[in-house]
């Protein structure tokens, strides 16, 4: 497959790879849509058609679309993948680690755990333009993580800036520090301390992971 040919949105407008919908089963709702998207016959007369002369024989229709063997088994397995999302997500509140969580994965965690989250289940646009990274760089989350790194690194320099100065301090290792080059790098210290500070620094971390606050 080419680069162009395993891009998701080639993939699906082309009709090699179909969504699983929810359907109705002896009355319950089975919620297939946890499974994603799954290859068509399409994707596989396509492109395993260039590695296997019979590629139907490899995969079947009854392989492809599992419910075709056996409804009821079908409809049990996905019943257990959505129990144990539900299991897990549930941790995530037990613990109170949920609010550790980027916007995306806290709203996904509920909707593991209680079916929706704000009203949207994971179809909804609003859920899923959680995951545009604009949306996350955006988020109050991700602010809060800029913040905890430059409280960091004032702290980290204060401390850089301290021990130099204690070390020059020390008259017996006075020769030393000057061949070490200890004043420069004390003057460079402080200067970097009185950057860390600044707002310019901290719009200057846009764009990287930040740090997790202490508080959570």
């Amino acid at each position: 497959m080419s680069p162009a040919e395993r891009q998701p949105a080639f993939l699906i407008d082309n009709g090699y790879f179909e969504k699983c919908e929810d359907f109705d089963f002896n009355g319950c709702k089975v919620q297939a849509s946890r499974l994603g998207y799954r290859m068509t016959a399409s994707f596989v007369r396509t492109f395993f058609g260039r590695v296997f002369n019979y590629p139907f024989a490899v995969f079947t229709d009854e392989m492809l679309r599992p419910e075709q063997q056996d409804m009821a088994v079908f409809a049990d397995g996905v019943d257990n993948i959505v129990g144990t999302h539900q299991r897990v997500a549930e941790s995530y509140f037990a613990d109170g680690s949920i609010e550790m969580a980027c916007p995306p994965l806290k709203a996904l965690l509920h909707i593991m755990a209680r079916g929706s989250c704000d009203g949207r289940d994971v179809n909804h646009p609003g859920f899923r333009v959680l995951f545009n990274r604009d949306s996350v760089v955006a988020s109050a989350w991700y602010d809060r993580r800029l913040e905890a790194k430059q409280r960091h690194d004032i702290k980290l320099w204060r401390h850089h800036a301290t021990y130099l100065e204690n070390f020059l301090k020390k008259k017996n290792y006075a020769e030393e520090a000057q061949r070490l080059g200890i004043p420069a790098r004390l003057e460079s210290a402080r200067a970097m301390c009185h950057k860390v500070k600044t707002g310019e620094y901290l719009a200057s971390l846009q764009g990287t992971i930040g740090l997790q606050p202490l508080d959570q």
